[in-house]
Protein backbone atom coordinates (compact mmCIF):
# COMPACT_ATOMS: atom_id res chain seq x y z
CA UNK A 1 0.00 0.00 0.00
CA UNK A 2 1.42 3.22 -1.09
CA UNK A 3 2.22 6.11 1.59
CA UNK A 4 0.24 8.92 1.47
CA UNK A 5 2.89 12.42 -0.31
CA UNK A 6 2.26 16.00 1.12
CA UNK A 7 4.46 18.87 -1.08
CA UNK A 8 5.42 22.03 1.08
CA UNK A 9 7.32 24.83 -0.12
CA UNK A 10 9.22 27.55 1.83
CA UNK A 11 11.14 31.10 0.26
CA UNK A 12 14.39 30.62 1.82
CA UNK A 13 16.10 32.87 -0.73
CA UNK A 14 19.24 35.28 0.85
CA UNK A 15 17.20 35.36 4.59
CA UNK A 16 19.63 32.40 5.38
CA UNK A 17 22.26 34.87 5.44
CA UNK A 18 20.44 37.27 7.40
CA UNK A 19 20.38 34.54 9.85
CA UNK A 20 23.21 33.58 9.68
CA UNK A 21 25.02 36.91 11.12
CA UNK A 22 21.58 37.83 13.57
CA UNK A 23 23.30 34.17 15.10
CA UNK A 24 27.09 34.80 14.74
CA UNK A 25 26.82 38.56 15.95
CA UNK A 26 24.66 37.05 18.85
CA UNK A 27 21.68 39.75 18.37
CA UNK A 28 18.72 37.41 20.14
CA UNK A 29 20.96 36.60 22.78
CA UNK A 30 22.35 39.79 23.88
CA UNK A 31 19.16 41.47 23.65
CA UNK A 32 16.98 38.60 25.64
CA UNK A 33 19.96 38.91 28.37
CA UNK A 34 19.54 42.67 28.61
CA UNK A 35 15.66 41.98 29.06
CA UNK A 36 16.14 39.21 31.99
CA UNK A 37 14.25 36.12 31.89
CA UNK A 38 11.31 36.14 29.27
CA UNK A 39 8.96 33.08 29.39
CA UNK A 40 7.08 34.30 26.31
CA UNK A 41 6.97 32.05 22.95
CA UNK A 42 8.15 35.20 21.25
CA UNK A 43 11.01 36.74 23.38
CA UNK A 44 12.35 40.27 22.77
CA UNK A 45 15.35 39.22 21.16
CA UNK A 46 13.75 36.93 18.25
CA UNK A 47 10.87 39.73 17.86
CA UNK A 48 13.65 41.95 16.97
CA UNK A 49 15.61 39.62 14.83
CA UNK A 50 11.94 39.17 12.67
CA UNK A 51 11.96 42.53 12.31
CA UNK A 52 15.32 42.76 10.91
CA UNK A 53 15.08 39.66 8.68
CA UNK A 54 11.77 41.73 7.49
CA UNK A 55 13.64 44.58 6.43
CA UNK A 56 16.70 42.80 4.75
CA UNK A 57 13.83 41.31 3.09
CA UNK A 58 12.74 44.70 1.11
CA UNK A 59 8.99 44.12 1.32
CA UNK A 60 8.15 47.46 2.26
CA UNK A 61 5.31 45.87 4.64
CA UNK A 62 4.04 48.20 8.04
CA UNK A 63 4.37 46.23 11.50
CA UNK A 64 1.25 44.72 11.37
CA UNK A 65 1.19 43.26 7.78
CA UNK A 66 4.87 41.30 9.31
CA UNK A 67 2.66 38.24 9.47
CA UNK A 68 1.91 38.16 6.17
CA UNK A 69 5.56 38.55 4.86
CA UNK A 70 6.37 35.28 7.11
CA UNK A 71 3.43 33.40 5.71
CA UNK A 72 6.16 31.92 3.16
CA UNK A 73 8.70 32.11 4.92
CA UNK A 74 10.52 28.74 6.89
CA UNK A 75 9.87 30.97 10.27
CA UNK A 76 10.75 28.03 12.43
CA UNK A 77 14.14 27.40 10.52
CA UNK A 78 15.03 31.17 11.07
CA UNK A 79 13.96 32.02 13.83
CA UNK A 80 13.86 29.22 16.32
CA UNK A 81 11.57 25.98 17.11
CA UNK A 82 7.40 26.32 17.90
CA UNK A 83 7.54 29.98 15.82
CA UNK A 84 5.19 30.70 13.64
CA UNK A 85 4.38 33.40 11.27
CA UNK A 86 0.95 34.34 13.17
CA UNK A 87 3.19 34.98 16.09
CA UNK A 88 4.64 37.97 14.86
CA UNK A 89 2.20 40.24 14.91
CA UNK A 90 1.86 43.76 15.57
CA UNK A 91 1.47 43.09 19.59
CA UNK A 92 3.99 40.68 19.46
CA UNK A 93 6.63 43.37 17.66
CA UNK A 94 5.42 46.55 19.51
CA UNK A 95 5.91 45.02 22.51
CA UNK A 96 9.79 44.86 22.21
CA UNK A 97 9.83 48.37 20.45
CA UNK A 98 8.21 49.67 23.96
CA UNK A 99 10.88 47.77 25.78
CA UNK A 100 13.33 49.21 23.59
CA UNK A 101 12.45 52.85 23.84
CA UNK A 102 12.94 52.33 27.64
CA UNK A 103 15.93 51.11 28.04
CA UNK A 104 18.05 53.83 25.64
CA UNK A 105 18.53 52.53 22.20
CA UNK A 106 21.83 54.43 22.15
CA UNK A 107 22.81 52.70 25.04
CA UNK A 108 21.70 49.43 24.05
CA UNK A 109 22.91 49.94 20.34
CA UNK A 110 26.72 50.86 21.76
CA UNK A 111 26.75 47.60 23.62
CA UNK A 112 25.91 45.13 20.77
CA UNK A 113 27.56 47.16 18.72
CA UNK A 114 30.62 46.59 20.74
CA UNK A 115 29.68 42.59 20.85
CA UNK A 116 28.96 42.26 16.99
CA UNK A 117 32.79 43.98 15.47
CA UNK A 118 34.54 41.43 18.26
CA UNK A 119 33.37 38.88 16.84
CA UNK A 120 33.65 40.10 13.73
CA UNK A 121 36.89 41.56 13.98
CA UNK A 122 36.30 44.66 12.84
CA UNK A 123 38.72 48.08 13.97
CA UNK A 124 36.94 51.69 15.10
CA UNK A 125 40.14 53.62 14.81
CA UNK A 126 38.27 56.19 12.13
CA UNK A 127 35.24 56.98 12.93
CA UNK A 128 32.85 58.89 10.58
CA UNK A 129 30.17 60.56 12.10
CA UNK A 130 27.28 63.00 10.52
CA UNK A 131 23.42 63.34 11.12
CA UNK A 132 20.53 63.42 8.29
CA UNK A 133 16.96 63.63 8.21
CA UNK A 134 14.10 61.54 7.61
CA UNK A 135 10.59 62.73 6.36
CA UNK A 136 7.36 61.50 7.63
CA UNK A 137 3.83 61.28 7.15
CA UNK A 138 0.93 62.04 9.21
CA UNK A 139 0.40 64.45 12.50
CA UNK A 140 2.43 64.35 15.40
CA UNK A 141 2.39 66.02 18.37
CA UNK A 142 4.70 69.44 18.22
CA UNK A 143 7.07 69.27 21.23
CA UNK A 144 6.38 72.94 23.23
CA UNK A 145 8.23 74.35 26.41
CA UNK A 146 8.83 71.80 29.10
CA UNK A 147 6.74 69.16 26.98
CA UNK A 148 7.66 65.44 27.65
CA UNK A 149 7.53 64.73 24.31
CA UNK A 150 10.84 62.34 23.97
CA UNK A 151 11.26 63.20 20.35
CA UNK A 152 10.20 66.37 18.25
CA UNK A 153 8.93 65.16 15.21
CA UNK A 154 8.55 68.57 13.58
CA UNK A 155 9.61 70.49 10.14
CA UNK A 156 13.12 72.01 9.90
CA UNK A 157 16.04 71.84 7.74
CA UNK A 158 15.09 68.67 5.20
CA UNK A 159 18.11 67.03 3.50
CA UNK A 160 15.62 65.10 1.09
CA UNK A 161 14.12 68.38 0.02
CA UNK A 162 10.59 67.46 1.74
CA UNK A 163 10.35 70.75 3.59
CA UNK A 164 6.22 70.36 3.09
CA UNK A 165 7.19 67.32 5.84
CA UNK A 166 7.37 66.91 9.40
CA UNK A 167 10.96 64.93 9.89
CA UNK A 168 13.07 63.64 12.83
CA UNK A 169 16.63 63.36 12.61
CA UNK A 170 19.43 61.03 12.93
CA UNK A 171 23.40 60.89 14.05
CA UNK A 172 24.73 57.95 13.07
CA UNK A 173 28.68 56.79 13.40
CA UNK A 174 30.53 54.25 11.16
CA UNK A 175 34.02 52.60 11.12
CA UNK A 176 36.16 53.31 8.42
CA UNK A 177 36.79 49.66 8.41
CA UNK A 178 33.65 48.24 7.02
CA UNK A 179 31.51 51.05 7.35
CA UNK A 180 29.68 49.22 10.33
CA UNK A 181 27.82 51.62 12.40
CA UNK A 182 29.09 51.52 16.08
CA UNK A 183 26.69 54.61 17.14
CA UNK A 184 22.82 55.74 16.93
CA UNK A 185 21.10 58.74 18.29
CA UNK A 186 17.52 60.35 17.69
CA UNK A 187 17.35 63.39 17.02
CA UNK A 188 14.89 66.25 17.23
CA UNK A 189 13.21 67.08 13.35
CA UNK A 190 14.39 70.76 14.13
CA UNK A 191 18.10 69.72 15.58
CA UNK A 192 21.33 71.98 14.42
CA UNK A 193 24.80 70.18 13.46
CA UNK A 194 26.40 73.01 15.77
CA UNK A 195 24.72 71.90 18.06
CA UNK A 196 23.93 67.85 18.45
CA UNK A 197 26.51 66.85 15.38
CA UNK A 198 29.24 67.83 18.22
CA UNK A 199 27.14 65.99 20.80
CA UNK A 200 27.90 62.95 18.92
CA UNK A 201 31.08 63.11 18.19
CA UNK A 202 31.50 63.77 21.98
CA UNK A 203 29.35 60.67 23.05
CA UNK A 204 30.91 58.54 20.58
CA UNK A 205 34.31 58.91 21.06
CA UNK A 206 33.51 59.26 25.44
CA UNK A 207 31.75 56.18 24.59
CA UNK A 208 34.58 54.14 22.63
CA UNK A 209 36.96 55.51 25.46
CA UNK A 210 34.88 53.68 28.57
CA UNK A 211 34.74 50.36 26.09
CA UNK A 212 38.06 49.91 24.71
CA UNK A 213 41.38 51.69 26.42
CA UNK A 214 42.86 54.11 23.36
CA UNK A 215 46.00 52.13 23.98
CA UNK A 216 44.43 49.40 21.88
CA UNK A 217 42.49 51.44 19.65
CA UNK A 218 44.45 54.99 18.77
CA UNK A 219 40.73 56.75 17.70
CA UNK A 220 40.27 60.00 15.37
CA UNK A 221 36.85 61.12 14.91
CA UNK A 222 36.17 62.21 11.29
CA UNK A 223 32.89 64.70 10.01
CA UNK A 224 32.06 67.19 8.12
CA UNK A 225 32.22 71.42 8.16
CA UNK A 226 28.38 70.97 10.30
CA UNK A 227 30.10 70.25 12.64
CA UNK A 228 33.33 72.53 13.16
CA UNK A 229 32.96 75.94 14.73
CA UNK A 230 35.92 77.12 17.54
CA UNK A 231 33.49 76.57 20.69
CA UNK A 232 33.31 72.54 19.06
CA UNK A 233 37.05 72.32 18.32
CA UNK A 234 38.16 73.99 21.43
CA UNK A 235 35.44 71.22 23.80
CA UNK A 236 37.38 68.81 21.44
CA UNK A 237 40.36 69.77 22.11
CA UNK A 238 39.70 70.10 26.10
CA UNK A 239 38.06 66.59 26.09
CA UNK A 240 41.61 65.08 24.40
CA UNK A 241 39.65 64.16 21.49
CA UNK A 242 41.08 63.39 18.08
CA UNK A 243 39.63 64.69 14.92
CA UNK A 244 39.48 65.39 11.70
CA UNK A 245 36.88 68.01 9.90
CA UNK A 246 36.32 69.70 6.78
CA UNK A 247 36.20 73.57 7.74
CA UNK A 248 33.68 75.74 6.42
CA UNK A 249 34.87 78.00 3.57
CA UNK A 250 32.29 80.72 5.03
CA UNK A 251 34.66 81.15 7.72
CA UNK A 252 36.81 83.90 7.99
CA UNK A 253 39.88 82.55 8.34
CA UNK A 254 39.15 79.61 5.74
CA UNK A 255 38.49 82.85 3.30
CA UNK A 256 42.38 84.26 4.22
CA UNK A 257 43.76 80.54 3.23
CA UNK A 258 42.33 80.09 0.06
CA UNK A 259 42.81 83.81 -0.51
CA UNK A 260 46.58 84.01 0.04
CA UNK A 261 47.16 80.35 -1.24
CA UNK A 262 50.78 80.67 -2.71
CA UNK A 263 52.93 78.37 -5.54
CA UNK A 264 53.96 75.58 -3.14
CA UNK A 265 51.47 73.21 -3.82
CA UNK A 266 52.83 69.60 -3.95
CA UNK A 267 51.22 66.66 -5.73
CA UNK A 268 49.11 63.93 -4.62
CA UNK A 269 50.79 60.29 -4.54
CA UNK A 270 48.18 59.43 -7.05
CA UNK A 271 48.42 62.01 -9.29
CA UNK A 272 44.76 63.24 -9.02
CA UNK A 273 46.04 66.63 -7.66
CA UNK A 274 47.79 68.71 -5.42
CA UNK A 275 48.10 70.01 -1.89
CA UNK A 276 49.43 72.64 0.61
CA UNK A 277 49.60 72.49 4.51
CA UNK A 278 49.34 75.07 6.92
CA UNK A 279 50.00 75.03 10.73
CA UNK A 280 47.10 77.52 11.89
CA UNK A 281 47.38 78.85 15.54
CA UNK A 282 43.29 79.65 16.40
CA UNK A 283 41.58 80.65 19.02
CA UNK A 284 41.01 76.89 19.80
CA UNK A 285 44.13 75.83 19.38
CA UNK A 286 46.76 74.63 16.69
CA UNK A 287 45.28 73.04 13.90
CA UNK A 288 46.98 71.17 11.03
CA UNK A 289 45.36 72.73 7.51
CA UNK A 290 45.62 70.48 4.17
CA UNK A 291 44.26 72.65 1.12
CA UNK A 292 43.46 70.14 -1.35
CA UNK A 293 42.24 70.52 -4.94
CA UNK A 294 42.15 67.75 -7.45
CA UNK A 295 42.20 68.00 -11.38
CA UNK A 296 38.84 66.76 -11.50
CA UNK A 297 37.17 69.28 -9.32
CA UNK A 298 39.24 72.03 -10.76
CA UNK A 299 38.05 70.92 -14.41
CA UNK A 300 34.28 70.83 -12.88
CA UNK A 301 34.46 74.29 -11.42
CA UNK A 302 36.36 75.62 -14.14
CA UNK A 303 33.35 74.29 -16.70
CA UNK A 304 30.67 75.82 -14.20
CA UNK A 305 32.41 79.37 -14.14
CA UNK A 306 32.31 79.64 -17.92
CA UNK A 307 28.99 78.81 -18.01
CA UNK A 308 28.43 81.56 -15.54
CA UNK A 309 31.11 84.10 -17.35
CA UNK A 310 29.02 83.78 -20.44
CA UNK A 311 25.60 84.51 -18.99
CA UNK A 312 26.95 87.32 -17.17
CA UNK A 313 28.49 88.73 -19.95
CA UNK A 314 25.73 88.86 -21.85
CA UNK A 315 23.83 90.30 -19.74
CA UNK A 316 26.35 92.96 -18.90
CA UNK A 317 26.32 93.08 -22.69
CA UNK A 318 22.54 94.09 -22.66
CA UNK A 319 22.68 96.34 -19.72
CA UNK A 320 25.76 98.62 -21.18
CA UNK A 321 23.77 98.85 -24.73
CA UNK A 322 20.82 100.46 -22.86
CA UNK A 323 23.20 102.41 -21.18
CA UNK A 324 25.11 103.79 -24.84
CA UNK A 325 21.61 104.38 -26.06
CA UNK A 326 21.43 107.82 -23.16
CA UNK A 327 22.56 111.01 -24.52
CA UNK A 328 24.04 113.28 -21.56
CA UNK A 329 24.73 117.29 -21.80
CA UNK A 330 27.76 116.66 -20.12
CA UNK A 331 31.24 114.87 -20.40
CA UNK A 332 30.60 114.81 -16.26
CA UNK A 333 26.81 113.16 -16.24
CA UNK A 334 28.27 110.73 -18.70
CA UNK A 335 30.82 109.71 -16.36
CA UNK A 336 28.90 109.39 -13.88
CA UNK A 337 26.22 107.62 -14.98
CA UNK A 338 28.85 105.04 -15.93
CA UNK A 339 30.36 104.90 -12.43
CA UNK A 340 26.68 104.26 -11.55
CA UNK A 341 25.91 101.60 -14.04
CA UNK A 342 29.54 99.53 -12.67
CA UNK A 343 28.11 98.46 -9.35
CA UNK A 344 28.18 95.20 -8.97
CA UNK A 345 30.28 94.03 -11.85
CA UNK A 346 32.35 91.13 -10.93
CA UNK A 347 36.33 91.64 -11.12
CA UNK A 348 36.90 89.44 -13.65
CA UNK A 349 34.74 91.22 -16.29
CA UNK A 350 36.68 94.53 -17.60
CA UNK A 351 34.71 97.40 -18.76
CA UNK A 352 36.10 100.04 -20.93
CA UNK A 353 34.49 103.42 -22.78
CA UNK A 354 35.23 105.51 -25.32
CA UNK A 355 33.13 109.35 -25.23
CA UNK A 356 31.30 109.93 -28.25
CA UNK A 357 30.23 113.69 -29.10
CA UNK A 358 27.30 115.33 -31.13
CA UNK A 359 25.92 118.10 -32.22
CA UNK A 360 22.30 118.13 -32.18
CA UNK A 361 20.13 120.94 -33.97
CA UNK A 362 17.11 122.60 -33.27
CA UNK A 363 16.35 123.36 -37.09
CA UNK A 364 14.46 120.41 -38.80
CA UNK A 365 15.79 119.27 -41.85
CA UNK A 366 18.90 118.72 -42.65
CA UNK A 367 22.13 121.50 -41.07
CA UNK A 368 24.01 123.67 -43.82
CA UNK A 369 27.75 122.55 -43.80
CA UNK A 370 28.29 125.99 -42.30
CA UNK A 371 25.53 126.14 -39.85
CA UNK A 372 26.81 125.44 -36.22
CA UNK A 373 25.28 122.89 -33.61
CA UNK A 374 22.72 124.25 -31.03
CA UNK A 375 23.89 122.00 -28.40
CA UNK A 376 26.21 119.27 -27.53
CA UNK A 377 25.36 115.35 -26.18
CA UNK A 378 27.24 113.30 -25.05
CA UNK A 379 26.98 109.87 -25.34
CA UNK A 380 28.93 106.07 -24.24
CA UNK A 381 30.68 103.75 -26.39
CA UNK A 382 31.21 100.91 -23.98
CA UNK A 383 33.68 97.58 -24.24
CA UNK A 384 33.50 94.31 -22.75
CA UNK A 385 36.23 92.10 -22.29
CA UNK A 386 36.88 89.06 -20.14
CA UNK A 387 39.87 88.59 -18.16
CA UNK A 388 40.59 85.07 -18.51
CA UNK A 389 43.78 85.03 -16.25
CA UNK A 390 41.84 85.95 -13.28
CA UNK A 391 38.68 83.87 -14.10
CA UNK A 392 40.60 80.39 -14.43
CA UNK A 393 42.47 81.61 -10.97
CA UNK A 394 38.84 82.27 -9.39
CA UNK A 395 38.37 78.39 -10.73
CA UNK A 396 41.39 77.41 -8.83
CA UNK A 397 40.44 79.02 -5.74
CA UNK A 398 36.97 77.72 -5.83
CA UNK A 399 38.19 74.01 -6.55
CA UNK A 400 40.18 74.12 -3.06
CA UNK A 401 38.87 72.68 0.09
CA UNK A 402 40.43 72.52 3.42
CA UNK A 403 40.80 69.62 5.60
CA UNK A 404 41.69 70.39 9.69
CA UNK A 405 42.70 68.65 12.07
CA UNK A 406 44.38 69.18 15.92
CA UNK A 407 47.22 65.60 14.96
CA UNK A 408 50.17 68.17 14.11
CA UNK A 409 52.80 65.23 13.60
CA UNK A 410 52.58 64.19 10.23
CA UNK A 411 54.79 61.35 11.31
CA UNK A 412 52.10 59.69 13.13
CA UNK A 413 49.22 61.09 10.35
CA UNK A 414 50.64 62.10 7.32
CA UNK A 415 49.15 64.85 5.03
CA UNK A 416 47.89 62.33 2.52
CA UNK A 417 46.18 60.89 4.84
CA UNK A 418 44.53 63.33 6.48
CA UNK A 419 42.66 63.89 3.35
CA UNK A 420 42.15 59.94 2.57
CA UNK A 421 41.00 59.99 5.97
CA UNK A 422 38.22 62.71 5.07
CA UNK A 423 37.22 61.32 1.65
CA UNK A 424 35.93 57.80 3.76
CA UNK A 425 33.16 60.46 5.26
CA UNK A 426 31.42 58.87 2.35
CA UNK A 427 30.78 55.32 4.33
CA UNK A 428 28.48 56.94 6.85
CA UNK A 429 26.54 58.56 3.78
CA UNK A 430 26.11 55.44 2.15
CA UNK A 431 24.59 54.25 5.07
CA UNK A 432 21.93 56.94 5.20
CA UNK A 433 21.21 56.00 1.31
CA UNK A 434 20.73 52.43 2.71
CA UNK A 435 18.59 53.73 5.67
CA UNK A 436 16.39 55.38 3.11
CA UNK A 437 16.14 53.13 -0.02
CA UNK A 438 12.73 53.25 -0.87
CA UNK A 439 12.16 49.31 -0.40
CA UNK A 440 13.54 49.23 2.67
CA UNK A 441 11.33 48.91 6.34
CA UNK A 442 11.33 52.05 7.40
CA UNK A 443 11.55 54.69 4.36
CA UNK A 444 8.46 55.71 5.59
CA UNK A 445 7.83 55.72 9.55
CA UNK A 446 4.49 53.72 10.01
CA UNK A 447 4.34 54.20 13.37
CA UNK A 448 2.19 56.52 15.14
CA UNK A 449 4.42 57.60 18.36
CA UNK A 450 7.60 59.10 18.68
CA UNK A 451 8.67 56.48 21.30
CA UNK A 452 7.91 54.10 18.31
CA UNK A 453 9.91 56.48 15.98
CA UNK A 454 12.53 55.92 18.47
CA UNK A 455 12.84 52.31 19.23
CA UNK A 456 12.36 51.87 15.02
CA UNK A 457 15.47 54.03 14.36
CA UNK A 458 17.01 51.37 16.65
CA UNK A 459 16.18 48.36 14.37
CA UNK A 460 16.61 50.29 11.19
CA UNK A 461 20.83 50.81 12.26
CA UNK A 462 20.78 47.10 13.19
CA UNK A 463 19.55 46.27 9.49
CA UNK A 464 22.81 48.35 8.40
CA UNK A 465 24.71 47.00 10.78
CA UNK A 466 23.85 42.99 9.86
CA UNK A 467 23.78 44.20 6.14
CA UNK A 468 27.69 45.49 7.04
CA UNK A 469 28.57 42.76 8.73
CA UNK A 470 27.71 40.10 5.75
CA UNK A 471 29.47 42.52 3.16
CA UNK A 472 32.77 43.05 5.17
CA UNK A 473 32.66 39.26 6.01
CA UNK A 474 32.18 37.84 2.12
CA UNK A 475 34.96 40.54 1.06
CA UNK A 476 37.37 39.84 3.96
CA UNK A 477 37.40 35.98 2.53
CA UNK A 478 37.24 36.31 -0.86
CA UNK A 479 40.46 38.81 -0.59
CA UNK A 480 42.32 36.23 1.86
CA UNK A 481 41.07 33.41 -0.27
CA UNK A 482 42.14 35.17 -3.55
CA UNK A 483 38.59 34.31 -5.01
CA UNK A 484 35.82 36.49 -7.21
CA UNK A 485 32.49 36.57 -7.91
CA UNK A 486 30.59 37.95 -10.93
CA UNK A 487 29.28 41.80 -10.24
CA UNK A 488 25.86 43.22 -12.05
CA UNK A 489 27.65 42.95 -15.66
CA UNK A 490 29.20 39.56 -15.11
CA UNK A 491 32.60 40.51 -14.07
CA UNK A 492 34.73 39.32 -11.90
CA UNK A 493 35.34 41.46 -8.47
CA UNK A 494 36.44 40.68 -4.66
CA UNK A 495 34.41 43.31 -3.29
CA UNK A 496 30.63 42.84 -4.52
CA UNK A 497 27.95 44.48 -2.71
CA UNK A 498 25.77 42.67 -0.35
CA UNK A 499 22.70 43.76 -2.21
CA UNK A 500 23.89 42.03 -5.21
CA UNK A 501 24.67 38.71 -3.60
CA UNK A 502 20.97 38.94 -1.79
CA UNK A 503 19.35 39.32 -5.35
CA UNK A 504 21.46 36.24 -6.56
CA UNK A 505 20.09 34.29 -4.06
CA UNK A 506 16.83 34.92 -4.97
CA UNK A 507 14.91 31.91 -6.03
CA UNK A 508 15.99 29.71 -3.27
CA UNK A 509 13.39 27.42 -1.38
CA UNK A 510 13.02 25.05 0.71
CA UNK A 511 10.82 22.20 0.02
CA UNK A 512 9.18 19.88 2.77
CA UNK A 513 7.94 16.25 1.57
CA UNK A 514 6.01 13.80 4.36
CA UNK A 515 6.30 10.61 3.77
CA UNK A 516 3.48 9.07 6.04
CA UNK A 517 4.35 10.88 9.54
CA UNK A 518 8.09 11.25 9.02
CA UNK A 519 9.22 14.73 6.89
CA UNK A 520 12.37 15.30 4.21
CA UNK A 521 13.81 18.89 3.59
CA UNK A 522 15.24 19.39 0.05
CA UNK A 523 17.12 22.53 -1.30
CA UNK A 524 16.17 23.91 -4.22
CA UNK A 525 17.43 26.18 -6.66
CA UNK A 526 21.20 25.86 -4.76
CA UNK A 527 23.63 26.56 -7.35
CA UNK A 528 27.45 26.88 -7.90
CA UNK A 529 27.83 30.73 -6.91
CA UNK A 530 25.47 30.37 -3.51
CA UNK A 531 27.65 27.43 -2.39
CA UNK A 532 30.72 29.31 -2.62
CA UNK A 533 29.22 32.05 -1.46
CA UNK A 534 28.21 30.18 1.69
CA UNK A 535 31.37 28.39 2.61
CA UNK A 536 33.18 31.45 2.47
CA UNK A 537 31.15 32.80 4.99
CA UNK A 538 31.18 29.84 7.11
CA UNK A 539 29.15 27.12 9.00
CA UNK A 540 27.09 29.41 10.60
CA UNK A 541 25.62 30.78 7.40
CA UNK A 542 25.62 26.87 5.31
CA UNK A 543 23.41 25.67 7.95
CA UNK A 544 20.18 27.24 6.82
CA UNK A 545 20.97 25.98 3.40
CA UNK A 546 21.94 22.65 4.74
CA UNK A 547 25.35 22.66 2.88
CA UNK A 548 27.82 20.99 4.75
CA UNK A 549 31.21 23.22 5.04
Amino acid sequence: MSQEVEYQTERLDHLGIVAGVCQEAGIAEWLDKQAGENRRSVSIGTATVAMILNGLGWSLRQLYLVPQYFENKPVEHLLGEGITADMLNDDCLGRPLDWLYEHDVTTLFAGLALQARRRFGIQAQHLHIDTTSFSVSGDYAIKEEGDPVPLAITYGYSRDHREDLKQWMLALATTHDGDVPIFLKPLDGNSSDKADLSAAVKAVMTQLREQVPEEQEQRIGVFDSGGYSEANMKSYNEAKLWWISRVPETSTAAKTALEDVDEHWQPLSDGSGEYMVRTMDLPQGKERWVIVRTYAQMQATKEQMEHKVKKTQQAWEKRLWHLSKQAFACENDAQQAWKQAMKGKPSWLMATFTMKEQGQYQQRGRPKKEALPDQTAWSLVPHLEVDQHEVEAMARKKAAFIVATNILDAQRLSDEQVIWTYKEQGGVERGFRFLKDPLFLASSVFVKKPERVIALSFVMVLCLLVYRLAEHLLRRQLVATQQTVPNQVNKPTNRPTMRWMFQCFEGIDLLHIRMGSHWHTQVLGLQALHQQVLRLLGPAYSQFYFLSP
